[in-house]
C-alpha cells in the first residue's frame, strides 16, 4: 500500500531501524506483557520524535507523527498506543514552553527526555464510559511548596516503563469549588506504585495497568494550573493537548487497519472494485487526521479548531472500523482462520472507540457545536 509505505519511510527518516527490529519478532510477542517494544523504541531515539530541535530533540512536525504513529500501529499495537501517551504529553509540555505561562523549567524538561531517553505516561485519559477527558480520578491538597496528591490512574500505559507521569488533579479551591491543575512527578517518587489492572490479551503489551498515588508530594514547580472559560471554553493549552492525544491515539489503530488492508491487497482474488473500495476508507481516515495535524502545525488551537478535531476523529474512527471489517471480510474465512495475527488486529482495531471522549459522551456538545456554542468537555 503505497501511503503506509510512504508512512514507513518517514519512521525510519526519524527512527531509524526501528521497523526492521521489530519485524523480527512475531506480532504475538510483540503484543505480549514484558515485550521488547519500548526498549526498541527508546533505542531508536523514539522519547525525543516530537521535541522541537531547539529542545534537542528530532522535530517531527504532527503531520509526520501521524505517519510515524500509524506505521508503528501497523507494527506493533500495543507500542503504538504506549507511544502515543507519551508524545500526547510531551506536546502539552512543548506547548507550554512556548506560552505566556512557561517558567522555563519546561525546556530543561524537554531537553531531558530528549537526551535521556525518558518515558512520560499519560494519566488523563481514562477508559471509563461517559467520562470527560478533563475528569481527575486522583485529588490533590495544597501544603506548603505544592500539593499532596492520592488516587490512582488505571489503565495507565507505559505503568512499568515510565520514567515521569503525568496526569490531573482535582484541587479543592477556597471559594468551595474545585480546579483542575496538571502534574508532572518521577515515577520512583515515593508514594508511587503500580498494580495489575489490564486483563485483556488485546493491546496487553502497552502495559496499561493501575498506578496508585498515596500521599505523594508534587512540588509547586511541576504544576500547572488550567484555565476554563466563562462558558465552559477550555484554554489553549488543554486544546492543544487533546487534538494532540486525538488524531495519535487514532493513528494507532488507522495503521493497524491499515495491515489489514495490505493484507487484503496482497490477495490475487479481490476485484478492482473492492481494493478500490478498501482502498477509499482508510484513505478517509489517514486524510482526516492528517487535517488534524495542519491544525496544529498551523497553530490552530481555539474552540473552533478542536471541535474540527472531534469530528475528524470520530469520522477515521469510523472508516477504521468500516476498513478492518471489509478487509476481514475480504481476505475470507480461511485467512481468519489461518493466521492468529488477521483476528489479532480485527479485534485490536474495534478499541478505537474505548478512547475518550466517546461520541456517546459529546454527542450533545457537538450538536450544540454545531449550532455555533463553544465545545466543552463536562
Amino acid at each position: 500500500m503505497q501511503s503506509l509505505d510512504e508512512a514507513r519511510a518517514v519512521c525510519e527518516s526519524h527512527l531509524p531501524g526501528l521497523l526492521s527490529k521489530l519485524a523480527e519478532s512475531p506480532l504475538a510477542d510483540l503484543e505480549k506483557p514484558g515485550n521488547r517494544g519500548l526498549e526498541l523504541f527508546r533505542a531508536a531515539g523514539g522519547p525525543a520524535l516530537v521535541i522541537p530541535k531547539a529542545y534537542a530533540g528530532l522535530g517531527a512536525n504532527a503531520l509526520e507523527a501521524v505517519q510515524v504513529t500509524r506505521a508503528i500501529g501497523a507494527a506493533a499495537p500495543s507500542l503504538a498506543v504506549a507511544s502515543t501517551m507519551h508524545h500526547f504529553s510531551v506536546a502539552t509540555i512543548f506547548t507550554l514552553a512556548e506560552s505566556l505561562r512557561s517558567s522555563g523549567v519546561e525546556w530543561a524538561l524537554l531537553e531531558g527526555i530528549a537526551t535521556q531517553n525518558l518515558l512520560v505516561s499519560s494519566g488523563f485519559a481514562e477508559g471509563n464510559p461517559g467520562q470527560g477527558i478533563l475528569s481527575p480520578t486522583v485529588s490533590g491538597t495544597r501544603v506548603d511548596g505544592g500539593i499532596v496528591v492520592n488516587g490512582s490512574k488505571r489503565p495507565c500505559s507505559m505503568s512499568r516503563s515510565m520514567n515521569l507521569l503525568s496526569a490531573s488533579i482535582a484541587v479543592p479551591r477556597e471559594d468551595g469549588g474545585e480546579e483542575t491543575v496538571l502534574m508532572l512527578l518521577p515515577a520512583e517518587t515515593p508514594g508511587v506504585s503500580v498494580h495489575p489492572f489490564w486483563k485483556s490479551d488485546v493491546l496487553a503489551g502497552a502495559e496499561s495497568d493501575e498506578v496508585r498515588l498515596t500521599d505523594v508530594f508534587v512540588d509547586e514547580r511541576l504544576l500547572v494550573p488550567t484555565e476554563i472559560g466563562d462558558r465552559g471554553e477550555i484554554d489553549e493549552l488543554q486544546t492543544i493537548g487533546f487534538m494532540w492525544f486525538e488524531m495519535l491515539i487514532t493513528s494507532c489503530y488507522l495503521g493497524m487497519a491499515s495491515a489489514l488492508v495490505e493484507k487484503a491487497f496482497a490477495s490475487k482474488r479481490l476485484a478492482p472494485a473492492v481494493v478500490a473500495d478498501l482502498g477509499i476508507r482508510i484513505e478517509t481516515a489517514a486524510h482526516l487526521l492528517e487535517g488534524i495535524a495542519r491544525q496544529l502545525m498551523a497553530k490552530e488551537g481555539d474552540n473552533a479548531a478542536l471541535s474540527r478535531a472531534m469530528v475528524a476523529r470520530y469520522g477515521a474512527q469510523d472508516a477504521i472500523v468500516d476498513s478492518a471489517r471489509r478487509a476481514v471480510e475480504a481476505l475470507g474465512g480461511m485467512a481468519y482462520i489461518g493466521s492468529p495475527d488477521v483476528a489479532y488486529l480485527a479485534a485490536a482495531c474495534h478499541c478505537v472507540s474505548f478512547h475518550p471522549p466517546s461520541k456517546a459522551a459529546t454527542g450533545a456538545a457537538l450538536a450544540a457545536s454545531f449550532r455555533g456554542d463553544v465545545l466543552r468537555f463536562d
